[in-house]
């Protein structure tokens, strides 16, 4: 029986969970600023406990790979690969996005809209048929009122992600339905049956080389003033 450590930090919501072959075993996550940093090896051991498992149990370890922030998949993977890389291993990479289509049921000829905020109007966004394959390729998309109308006119579908409320300020049809608790898209229970499939087909990263793909680059702002002259 394959045991997988799952591990999401692609938003404010830290969370970590336990799958056997793809069944979830154990969850523990919580959302509070600096909850990433502080709080992630602890949840880690908590879900170990809750699972009635050790360390030395776990098969692979499954990360959120983005796209997200940039301070919560650069913290997630780099402890994805710690846990890996001690245990001897392997390392999955999930497609964030992906793994939020998978919290939402779909009947044939439905399809998903995994959408996460990103700044002002714009998302980070991909679409997904009801076997969660892809439909389109992930980008960061500025929201306007004909956003999404070709997959819309197709049949009906359901927006998950911290991003529904804003699709739902441009987005007007009769298709379109919203899941409001975006919390429950955002969460490492949703990463079970995918890191599972994954496993078996051994589908891992290479731990030298892995990265987040965090979409955009990230940008540090400089001050354009100059420190050594005084005000």
């Amino acid at each position: 029986m394959t045991r997988i450590l799952s591990i999401e930090t692609s938003t404010s919501i830290c969370s970590v969970a336990i799958h056997e072959q793809g069944n979830l075993l154990a969850l523990a996550e919580i959302e509070e600023p600096g909850a990433h940093a502080e709080k992630l090896l602890r949840l880690v051991g908590e879900v170990i406990e809750k699972a009635g498992q050790s360390f030395g149990d776990l098969d692979a370890v499954a990360v959120s790979q983005g796209p997200g922030s940039y301070t919560g998949l650069r913290i997630g993977v780099s402890t994805a690969k710690g846990i890996a890389y001690a245990l001897e291993i392997p390392l999955i990479g999930i497609n964030t996005l992906q793994a939020m289509a998978a919290s939402q049921p779909l009947s044939q000829g439905e399809f998903v809209v995994a959408v996460l905020d990103a700044r002002r109007k714009e998302v980070y966004t991909q679409t997904f048929g009801n076997l969660l394959q892809e439909i389109s390729s992930i980008e960061a998309l500025v929201l306007e009122e004909g956003s999404y109308a070709s997959i819309l006119d197709k049949g009906k579908v359901y927006f998950v992600g911290d991003g529904v409320e804003k699709v739902k300020q441009e987005i007007q049809h009769v298709n379109a339905c919203f899941q409001m608790d975006w919390k429950k898209s955002l969460s490492a229970k949703n990463m079970g049956v995918l890191a599972s499939e994954k496993y078996a087909r051994q589908e891992w990263e290479d731990l030298a080389y892995f990265v987040p793909n965090y979409l955009k680059e990230f940008k540090v702002m400089h001050s354009t003033k100059n420190l050594l002259v005084k005000p």
